[in-house]
């Protein structure tokens, strides 16, 4: 089969033709027809994330149909549509699986950087972490959920119940997240790079009572902010832009340092957070959620044979919501 190979960090990735293994027991194989292009794919490409299985084949928003079944699967059949998010395997016997905190399992495997991913025409998943979808929506629709909705859910939820939400960052996930939270009620707050008119104009017409650059101020005190660029110097930013006893959270797998600030930044019961992967019960949440609250993806859509390119666009910030390659 076609695939998309990333043979050294910081190189682009190679179209190669690899051989698909047969699903083991307890994994099903996949025929992939649409994979969304995330930053941590960017990430792992350019080497901010240190540990990947090399070669490998990244992408870890994967919609396709389930194409042969290894031995001992319930629950998935022949020609079911699925997704595969990020998260690929748990030990499930760690203090934090044990807990239900199976995000944070100290032997985890991850698609798309420890597990071959979905930049490709099949992958093999384990079947115990491959989502049945909901019937609404094209597969190339349904691919920036994957990561992008189910890690903006997550970090949706972590801002509590908060009224004024600054998003900072308003990429894949922020639009995704901008929909929810607007139909939750909450008034939205767009951050984006100073000067970047047409995310501000994306971000207004999801919903955002104000849009402006990083370097601004929102026109009142937030709540909660998320971060989602993976910029450090946003986190003293968004401190100083919350009200006492509000939130930040960095919704990303990595970010560039966070300069020092001063403790009267986070002082008066401010909270700093991550957010760490997701856990099983975040998919299923939000897969049920999102056909509820009306999310509709904005996507531009890549050939296989151009993952560079798409990679490329995202890194220079030239995307309006979400990248999907298609094999």
């Amino acid at each position: 089969m076609r695939a998309m190979v990333l043979r050294r960090q910081g190189e682009p990735l190679r179209a190669e033709e690899v051989t698909l293994p047969p699903p083991e027991a307890g994994q099903v194989a996949i025929a992939v027809s649409a994979c969304g292009v995330c930053r941590t794919d960017l990430h792992v490409v350019d080497g901010d994330l240190t540990r990947p299985k090399l070669p490998l084949v990244p992408g870890h928003e994967i919609v396709g149909r389930v194409s042969a079944l290894g031995r001992q699967i319930a629950g998935l059949a022949i020609g079911d549509r699925v997704g595969v998010p990020w998260l690929g395997h748990t030990c499930g016997t760690c203090g934090y699986c044990r807990r239900g905190a199976e995000n944070l399992c100290d032997a985890p495997e991850f698609t798309g950087y420890t597990l071959d991913g979905g930049y490709a025409e099949g992958c093999v998943a384990e079947a115990g972490y491959v989502f049945r979808l909901p019937d609404a929506g094209s597969d190339v629709e349904l691919a920036p959920l994957l990561c992008a909705g189910l890690i903006g859910h997550r970090s949706l939820k972590m801002a509590g119940e908060a009224e004024r939400l600054g998003i900072y960052g308003f990429g894949a996930a922020a639009h995704i997240v901008a929909q929810v939270a607007r139909w939750e009620g909450r008034r939205v707050f767009a951050f984006t790079r100073p000067g970047d008119a047409a995310a501000q104009d994306f971000a207004r017409r999801l919903g955002a009572e104000w849009a402006g650059g990083s370097d601004e101020a929102a026109p009142s005190e937030l709540d909660a902010a998320i971060i989602f660029a993976p910029v450090g110097a946003l986190v003293p930013a968004a401190l100083r832009a919350v009200r006492k006893g509000g939130s930040v959270v960095c919704g990303g797998i990595h970010m560039s340092d966070i300069p020092g600030f001063p403790y009267e930044v986070l002082w008066g019961e401010r909270r700093l957070l991550s957010v760490a992967n997701l856990t099983r019960a975040d998919a299923e949440e939000f897969l049920a959620l999102a056909p509820r609250a009306g999310v509709v993806t904005e996507v531009e859509a890549f050939p296989l044979a151009e993952a560079n390119l798409a990679l490329g666009r995202l890194r220079a910030g030239q995307l309006t919501g979400a990248a999907v390659l298609i094999p």
